[in-house]
């Protein structure tokens, strides 16, 4: 009973090897931020409540 508890307590504080990540894995996720970021951007430009008022009178030459 002893023995099974050591061997299971080594299994768990075993580290877990990383698997090598992909390069191709990281482009795509920098690529998806990077088109989040731009459509974000897009919203606040030309989204909803955002309004461009025309200049005053007084600023016109």
């Amino acid at each position: 009973m002893a023995h099974t508890n050591i061997d299971t307590a080594r299994q768990l504080l075993t580290p877990v090897t990383l698997q090598a990540t992909s390069p191709y894995a990281t482009l795509g996720a920098a690529a998806l931020a990077a088109v989040a970021a731009v459509l974000m951007a897009g919203v606040m430009v030309v989204g909803p409540g955002v309004r461009f008022d025309e200049p005053a009178v007084s600023a016109q030459p």
